[in-house]
């Protein structure tokens, strides 16, 4: 793994001691919390004249998604450290410029380069680095902002650019209420694999009007089966009343109520649309649907998921649909689960069979409910970093030893938010926070 050797900061340096701490009994933890905590800050920030730049790892570019959730558990001590909360507040306004740049863009390039996936066929200028179209992609940005401000009370954060963001998002949602009609948004891709591109000249999957949005890719950057996902459009009513309350403390009502009525919309989506009876665990939601009668039965690892409706903040983690929801994704019946000798888990279509994700145990762990779960949870992370005490994307549930990608920082912070949780750090204002005290028996020791 590249690194760039960087002091850490006295903040960050306190939750590895109250972590070591805790874990006095288990060295193991201590170095997998220590490496995975500090990876994003050593090695894929980048400073330069725009503020801060965030590399996945292994790929050169800034996606949206991923760099909210690499960052996203520096917030822990953003109140009492300026110069993370300086850093978070640049990669937060590095999102805006994108977004108001392309909203139909999932990846950027740190300057306008041409890097990336220049012969796609869509419309990509030189700051893209990918213009695969996913809800998520303008999700993630409103939430590392609505946290940040929650975190910090820093309110030069409700700026006017947040207003014309959130503006640009509203637009983009409503449009794609009504893809098939209204939508401007088409991508194809020469000789690849066929969840790399979009069917019907780039159209992508069908749908029909259901008041829920439409996406062309899933947060694995794999093309939609359907229009509508569901966990994507879960996390879009959230994010949308995390909006409402930042433009209703900046006295932006008309907007404010735009937002709010667009959540109102999706949630009614989703709960017309995106669920089924199940003949063996009752009501379920939904991976996907067209809101024509045709649905995706799975989960997928990457967040958002089912499987994280709770981290999302869309359900209790005690809902009785999300329970029935959570049975059948942990089971046989989600094509996506798998057990192996060394763990047992969700994976993706993504990645080879029988790969489990890292990112999936951890969201597991921190929507588990009960004790003995959580225990099992970090035993799993113990026997699969594969030696290399770091996480991974994806490894053999049967031979971690062989998986994919070594320097993927999006998973080594999922796994140091659930251990963070499980000594009680959450991050101010977050679902998780929020919901702290559920579980049957949260000691650590």
């Amino acid at each position: 793994m590249m690194t760039e050797q960087k002091k850490i900061p006295a903040s960050l340096q306190r939750i590895i001691d109250r972590v070591k701490e805790v874990y006095a009994h288990d060295t193991e933890v201590q170095k997998l919390f220590e490496n995975g905590f500090i990876n994003t800050y050593e090695t894929t920030l980048k400073q330069d004249g725009a503020g801060t730049f965030v590399i996945t790892g292994d790929i050169p570019a800034m996606w949206l998604r991923d760099s909210s959730a690499q960052v996203r558990p520096y917030l822990t001590v953003a109140a009492e450290d300026r110069e993370i909360a300086s850093m978070l507040k640049q990669v937060i306004e590095r999102q805006w410029k994108y977004i108001l740049h392309d909203p139909y863009a999932n990846a950027f390039n740190r300057t306008a380069n041409n890097k990336g996936h220049q012969q796609d066929r869509t419309e990509m200028s030189p700051w893209i680095w990918e213009r695969k179209y996913e809800v998520d992609s303008l999700c993630y940005p409103l939430q590392l902002t609505y946290l940040y401000w929650k975190a910090t009370g820093d309110n030069t954060i409700l700026h006017p650019t947040l207003k014309k963001v959130a503006e640009v998002i509203y637009q983009v949602w409503k449009v794609e209420q009504n893809h098939e009609e209204n939508s401007p948004y088409l991508f194809e891709r020469d000789n690849c694999r066929v969840s790399d591109t979009l069917l019907r000249n780039g159209k992508g999957g069908y749908s029909v009007k259901t008041g829920m949005t439409w996406s062309g890719f899933r947060p694995s950057d794999d093309a939609c089966l359907y229009g509508y996902l569901i966990p994507a459009n879960m996390f879009a009513a959230v994010v949308l009343e995390y909006a409402r309350e930042m433009l209703t403390a900046m006295e932006e009502t008309e907007l404010a109520n735009k937002v709010t009525a667009l959540s109102r919309e999706i949630k009614a989506g989703i709960e017309t649309y995106g669920k089924i009876d199940h003949p063996v665990f009752g009501e379920i939601y939904v991976y996907e649907t067209d809101g024509d009668g045709n649905v995706n039965l799975m989960d997928d690892a990457n967040v958002p998921s089912l499987l994280s409706m709770p981290y999302l903040g869309y359900a209790a983690p005690t809902d009785q649909t999300y329970l029935n929801t959570r049975e059948f994704i942990l089971s046989r019946h989600n094509p996506y689960y798998y057990e192996g000798e060394k763990a047992s888990g969700i994976g993706s279509p993504h990645t080879p069979d029988h790969y489990i994700w890292h990112i999936a145990l951890a969201i597991q762990g921190m929507t588990a409910v009960e004790r003995a779960e959580k225990d099992r949870i970090l035993d799993m992370f113990k026997n699969s970093h594969g030696s290399t005490y770091y996480m991974h994307e994806g490894f053999d549930a049967d031979r971690p030893e062989n998986y994919t990608r070594s320097w993927f920082a999006w998973a080594n912070s999922m796994f140091s938010e659930f251990i963070l949780s499980e000594i009680g750090v959450y991050v101010p204002g977050s679902p998780l926070e929020r919901q702290k005290g559920t579980e049957v028996d949260n000691r650590v020791l």
